[in-house]
């Protein structure tokens, strides 16, 4: 069985934000995963950040998608 190799695009503290995207992508036939993670970096240990997370062969495609989105919205991007 083949391995699949899963990137993050895009990336948010907002479960909202991360919700709307991961339907855009599934609206493309893209799977897509949310996933967290702990910032440890610049923030405190206990701050959390999301990804929407995808196949790399999706990859290009997904970042269209959220590209396109964004634009259509302005959904502001949060850091």
């Amino acid at each position: 069985m083949e391995k699949m190799t899963r990137v993050s695009v895009f990336e948010s503290t907002k479960q909202q934000e991360l919700q709307l995207i991961k339907s855009k992508l599934e609206e493309q036939n893209i799977t897509a995963t949310i996933e967290n993670s702990y910032l440890t970096f610049l923030t405190t240990p206990t701050a959390t950040n999301m990804r929407v997370m995808v196949s790399l062969k999706d990859e290009q495609e997904a970042f269209k998608i959220i590209d396109d989105y964004i634009k259509e919205t302005d959904l502001e991007i949060t850091k």
